[in-house]
């Protein structure tokens, strides 16, 4: 879950990440005036559109057998064997 999470937060900083480089090193803009003319509009747009693709991605291409059985975790003998789809 938490790797789903930080994958999450990275494409959403992703485009802010690329427009600073950018402007950084193709216009030769100091670091801390990066952001004074930034389009935030389209990089929140475009961190959105990359995040909906991710969700889209992994909900169509992640998962097993809809007809499958899930059994759960099991504890036995003081360990503790891993959930497994039959």
């Amino acid at each position: 879950m938490l790797r789903i999470v930080l994958i999450d937060l990275l494409l959403l900083i992703l485009p802010f990440l690329v427009y600073a480089a950018y402007v950084v090193l193709v216009k030769g803009t100091e670091p801390a005036n990066v952001w004074q003319d930034a389009p935030v509009t389209w990089l929140i747009g475009a961190s959105v559109l990359l995040l909906a693709i991710a969700m889209v991605t992994l909900v169509s291409f992640q998962g097993g057998d809809p007809s499958a059985v899930y059994h759960p975790p099991v504890y036995e003998d003081g360990v503790i064997k891993p959930g497994y789809v039959e």
